[in-house]
């Protein structure tokens, strides 16, 4: 598998090459107009970042698109709320405009007394804080009416979804959390549970190219960074005194303890590398796979300017290539939501760990 997506992501920076504007020594024909570069690089980063608009499709001049709701604080004017569509008609608003390089490019900004650029207070609805709220609510709905079917006979043989759900969170609980914290892992298994569903619905909805999905959530490494640090708290909050005393006074040789604490330093390296792992992981996985995806795609695009016969054949390898990643990014949805919950697992379980190593029996 490693060795694959070597080749893609070389398939992928080939084209950031191909699309780049290259300089020729021919002067251009004077009757000929210039063709307008396909810029790999912007296109990709657009449809991965954030934006205040969802773009769904372009129907020949016309852009189709969900405006979202803009909510800022202006030091200045006060707060402002309005629909993004007012951005299409105008490029400022209210004294506010979209950047469109710097810095702040994308961002809302208005401008202080000096005429400089600055950021107002901003709470805006953005395509990937929509996308985590639709998410979200779906995950409750489907939880909640699995729940309400228990409620209604628990002893009942499940079929169908609920007994898909039944047979994936038993899954999760039995062989990941159980294993993963020890003893005491029914105090931790309903964070984690919701973490492996959260984790798995967003990569899902992100796989999924039109509205409401498409949006790169778990690729966005400010709800990874979230997800990280809640797991950190967790870990260091349920940490045992023996946990303690092993990050603060490891038993090692006391040269490596006193008078330079080199591993008391390490350790404690160490509790803010294991989220950071979490963190990055996610991140870099998720964000990397829809770049593959995209880059496959813009195949289509690169190749128009090299003739038909070319253009017709890339098209097609991009079709093939582009479902046969989506199907491997099926896969790694839910790798990488087991692999979050695992590691979330193991780390609480290491902090919970008892005087002696001694084992304990997990508790039914």
């Amino acid at each position: 598998m490693s060795s694959f997506h070597k080749i893609i992501s070389f398939i992928v920076i080939s084209l950031f090459l191909l699309a780049s504007p290259v300089s020729a020594n021919a002067p251009a024909s004077a009757t000929a107009p210039e063709k307008e570069s396909f810029d790999v690089k912007s296109f990709i980063l657009e449809h991965v970042g954030d934006s205040y608009t969802w773009h769904v499709t372009k129907w020949g001049d016309t852009e189709m698109s969900v405006p979202l709701p803009i909510i800022v604080y202006s030091h200045t004017t006060g707060w402002h709320v309005f629909l993004s569509s007012v951005f299409h008609e105008k490029t400022e608003y209210e004294g506010l405009s979209i950047a469109a390089d710097g810095k702040n490019k994308g961002k809302i900004v208005e401008k202080d007394a000096a005429g400089n650029e600055i950021r107002p207070f901003d709470i805006s609805i953005t395509k990937v804080a929509f996308a985590l709220l639709f998410n979200s609510l779906l995950l409750i709905i489907i939880i909640m009416a699995v729940a309400r079917s228990y409620k209604k006979d628990s002893f009942e043989s499940k079929k169908g979804f609920v007994g898909f759900m039944e047979l994936f969170i038993m899954n999760i609980n039995d062989e990941v959390i159980k294993p993963g914290i020890g003893k005491d892992y029914k105090r931790y298994a309903t964070y984690l549970l919701t973490v492996f569903f959260f984790v798995f619905i967003n990569n899902l909805m992100g796989l999924i190219p039109i509205f409401p999905g498409g949006a790169n959530v778990t690729g966005n490494i400010a709800i990874t960074f979230v997800l990280a640090i809640i797991t950190f708290i967790i870990v260091n909050l349920s940490g045992s005194k023996e946990y303690w005393k092993e990050i603060l006074w490891p038993e090692v040789p006391l040269w490596l303890k006193a008078p330079i604490p080199i591993m008391p330093v390490i350790e404690i390296v160490g509790i803010f590398t294991k989220p950071f792992a979490l963190m990055i992981r996610l991140f870099a996985n998720m964000i990397a796979g829809h770049s593959i995806v995209l880059g496959l795609t813009c195949l289509i695009f690169v190749t128009v300017s090299m003739g038909q016969a070319m253009n017709t054949s890339m098209t097609v390898v991009s079709v093939i290539m582009t479902l046969f990643i989506n199907i491997v990014e099926l896969l790694v949805a839910y790798i990488q939501a087991y692999i979050f919950t695992m590691l979330s697992a193991v780390f609480i379980g290491l902090a919970r760990i008892e005087p002696h190593h001694v084992p304990e029996k997990v508790k039914e």
